[in-house]
This record gives structure tokens, C-alpha cells and sequence, in this order.
């Protein structure tokens, strides 16, 4: 396996055990493990678990970002589309994991940015990142006539943002999709006026 591939490899590795048991609960040995890869490869690649965990955040949000810019920067579609393609994504990605592992942005959030000024500016800078996509993607709605000019595009960006990833959780709780389904219709509905 070449170099950059090892990394890659160990870090997607390692974020899907995070996704599952968190990153406190997520050993390097396990990761190294569950990769097939040796221990001083680990060190050869991160300096620290904290170092590795960062890596993680910033290969996900590489990735979701360009899945974001997929979605809302799809031009064939009115703006409105792009935003509930981007919902039914989260519905299909939450059934597919049988409810077990919601964002891992999301997941790492709660549990790391009151423990680590490190993780809390990089996880805040991926969050923030989002919803000024959001909030390009809604003044773009402005601007084609969809949405009323006098909302917040801004506000409505981090209304999207943080009440997603809040029903996101709650659908992990209920082990249903029914709070991200009740979110989008109020968002939709409350927010943007549209039904």
C-alpha cells in the first residue's frame, strides 16, 4: 500500500470506529487493527491521537464538503430541490446505519469541543464552513424569486445547521427519522414560507 494510501486507509479506519464508539472510546491499537497496519506506522503518519483525530475531522469535512457542493451547487435544480435533495441524503445515510451513527462532526462536537480548544475551533470551522453553503444556497432562492427576500439568509443558514444536526441526535435516541422529517417540514414550512 503507498504511503498516502496507508494514511488515507488508517484514517478512514479510524473514523468509522469513532462514528461507532466515539473518539475517547476508540484506541489507536483498535484502529491499527481493524486497518491491518502495524503500530509504528501509526506514529510514522500522526504525532499523537489528538494530531490523528484531527486528521479525521479534516479528511470527513474534505469530503463532505464536496458532497455539499454536489448537492447545493447543482444548477439543473431550483434551490429548494438542492436543499431537500440535501435533506433526503441525511434520511438515506441515517436508515443505512440503522440510526447508529448520526454526523460524526456532529458526534465529535459533544464530545470534544468543552474538553479541547483545539478540536472546538477546527469542528467550528467545518460547521461554519456548512452553513455558509447553506446560506449561499438560500440567497440564491432570494434571488431567483423561491424565497422571500426578507428572511435572514444568514439566520436561516444557522437555524438549518443546528437544528439539523439536533434532529439528527434525537433520531439517533428514537431510532426513527421522524425529528429530521418534522425538522424539514418546519423548516420549510416556518422558515422559508414554503409548503
Amino acid at each position: 500500500m503507498a504511503s498516502n494510501d496507508t494514511r488515507h486507509h488508517i484514517i478512514e479506519t479510524g473514523a468509522d470506529l469513532i462514528g461507532q464508539k466515539g473518539f475517547g472510546a476508540t484506541g489507536i491499537n483498535a484502529v491499527l487493527t481493524a486497518a491491518g497496519v502495524p503500530k509504528g506506522s501509526f506514529y510514522h503518519y500522526f504525532s499523537s491521537k489528538n494530531d490523528f483525530g484531527l486528521a479525521v475531522i479534516d479528511s470527513f469535512a474534505e469530503e463532505y464538503d464536496a458532497r455539499l457542493d454536489r448537492i447545493l451547487n447543482d444548477s439543473s435544480r431550483s434551490c429548494i430541490d438542492r436543499l431537500r435533495a440535501y435533506f433526503d441524503t441525511g434520511f438515506e445515510t441515517m436508515t443505512s446505519c440503522e440510526y447508529t451513527r448520526g454526523c460524526l462532526i456532529g458526534n465529535l462536537g459533544q464530545e470534544l469541543a468543552g474538553q479541547n480548544e483545539t478540536f472546538r475551533t477546527r469542528l467550528d470551522k467545518v460547521f461554519s464552513g456548512w452553513e455558509k453553503r447553506f446560506e449561499r444556497c438560500i440567497s440564491e432562492a432570494q434571488t431567483a424569486g423561491d424565497i422571500d427576500a426578507r428572511i435572514d439568509s444568514a439566520d436561516a443558514a444557522s437555524f438549518l445547521l443546528s437544528g439539523w444536526e439536533g434532529a439528527i441526535l434525537r433520531s439517533k435516541v428514537l431510532k426513527s427519522t421522524e425529528p429530521m422529517e418534522r425538522f424539514v417540514r418546519v423548516f420549510f414550512k416556518q422558515c422559508l414560507g414554503i409548503d
